[in-house]
């Protein structure tokens, strides 16, 4: 090239850098611009709730930076002469790298936060990144026979110590992966893996934190609603395999959620009918659970909502079987005799016996429910009580005529005939002396 041309030779302009504010700034697209943005959202919270979060108490097994870091050391060494894996199959060594990564990723966000509090764009990266990581753990979920190294390697601490995050989607993401985790089918297929899990999870105090973590979700937020389903999902999960952790896990709150949860005055969701199948569980046969309930004025509650139903039907299939749901809690509960008090004195029969006068879906519950109350000894009050609000001139023509057959019902005829005999008998039995029901007993 001569002078002449380098003379008139005009480089070629360079892009223009884009600014802080435009979305090209980030190198990983749009898609990670957008996660950035919703993280930053997360923490622009209103001052009560930055308040009432500040007031959680760290969970008993957090370590410090310095165990971590020791904990990380010894998975490095651990994989120091291991083989590079050339497969998809996912072995220990591989569950050991996820796992190392995972400690790198988790500590590195803790220690951002601590030195950047008031600068979230700061810390936002190793939150994506965490994020990141723990959707790709769930692969763990394929090989329930790892899970006893898993518990070995102290992953299973880790996670739960997030469950506290301030990042509601960082503890989002921890529920979706322990769900994954102690899946019932994947459970099944590893004896010694479930219940290594179970138990690391127990002495962590897992009930506990997840319950904490329920109470501050909002399920106005589509993701934090599958939040408390995915949460629901593991604690029937462990109760299926454990059904100790029943009573565990009511102690430690879930029932006083549950309880509140169907209190809430809001439209039907399927978080709701949830809600009350995992009542149901709990109450199944756990004498302690069904103490603790009526302790919690949980009867009450239980009338209350089966109140809207004595004049209006369920308006699908799945509020249909919420109601059932509901009544086999109050069943269950009954089973108790200080809960058959409390039902006496919060006029459940009174209820139950207007259910029966109006042709709805709910009689056939109801019917059900005064069966439970007026049985055996104990339901001798009760049964005084029906005949004294002239319950009889209800239950007898019942009896007399069964209702037709309807899709709609949820009980057989022959369920419906053995319901009226059981309640009338056992009224007979408790309230009339012997000579005078051996009289009445050929009129039945």
């Amino acid at each position: 090239m001569d002078v002449e041309e380098l003379l008139t030779f005009k480089p070629v302009n360079t892009p223009k850098r884009p600014q802080d504010d435009e979305p090209g700034r980030s190198d990983d697209g749009p898609g990670e611009y957008e996660r950035y943005r919703k993280m930053r959202r997360l923490d622009e919270r209103p001052s009560s709730i930055r308040k009432r979060d500040e007031q959680v108490a760290p969970p008993k097994f957090r370590e410090e930076p310095d165990d971590n870091r020791q904990r990380i050391k010894q998975l490095v060494d651990s994989l120091e002469n291991a083989p590079e894996g050339e497969s998809d199959v996912l072995d220990e060594t591989a569950m050991k790298r996820m796992v190392l990564l995972f400690e790198k990723r988790a500590l590195k966000n803790q220690e951002m936060r601590i030195k950047f509090p008031d600068s979230p764009e700061k810390f936002m990266e190793s939150e994506v990144e965490l994020h990141t990581t723990l959707t790709e753990l769930r692969a763990l979920a394929t090989v329930p026979e790892l899970y006893p190294k898993l518990v070995e390697l102290g992953a299973v601490p880790s996670m739960l110590e997030l469950l506290a995050h301030e990042n509601t989607d960082i503890a989002i993401a921890v529920v979706n992966l322990l769900q994954e985790l102690t899946d019932i089918d994947t459970l099944n297929e590893s004896q010694e893996g479930s219940e290594a899990l179970v138990d690391a999870l127990m002495a962590g105090q897992a009930c506990a934190l997840l319950v904490q973590n329920l109470e501050r979700l909002d399920e106005s937020v589509p993701e934090e609603a599958e939040g408390v389903h995915n949460t629901l999902s593991i604690f029937e999960n462990i109760t299926e395999v454990r059904s100790e952790v029943c009573s565990d896990a009511a102690g430690q709150g879930l029932m006083t959620w549950i309880l509140k949860r169907l209190k809430a005055k809001m439209p039907f969701h399927a978080n709701k009918l949830y809600a009350s199948e995992i009542l149901s569980v709990l109450l199944q046969n756990t004498n302690a659970n069904r103490q603790l309930l009526g302790d919690l004025e949980g009867i009450d509650i239980l009338l209350q909502q089966l109140a809207y139903y004595k004049r209006h039907d369920p308006t699908s299939a799945e509020e249909l079987e919420m109601m059932e749901n509901l009544f086999n809690c109050l069943c269950s509960s009954l089973v108790l005799p200080s809960n058959r008090d409390k039902f006496l004195k919060g006029e459940g029969l009174q209820l139950m016996n207007l259910m029966l006068r109006e042709k709805k879906l709910s009689r056939n519950g109801s019917l059900k429910v005064l069966d439970h109350a007026m049985s055996g000894p104990d339901g001798k009050d009760n049964c005084n009580k029906f005949v004294d609000i002239l319950g009889l001139r209800t239950i007898f023509p019942l009896f007399m005529k069964t209702p037709p057959k309807s899709k709609k019902r949820t009980m057989s005829t022959e369920e419906h005939e053995g319901g009226c005999v059981n309640f009338s008998f056992e009224i007979k039995l408790t309230i009339f002396p012997q000579s005078t029901l051996l009289r009445l007993l050929p009129t039945c």
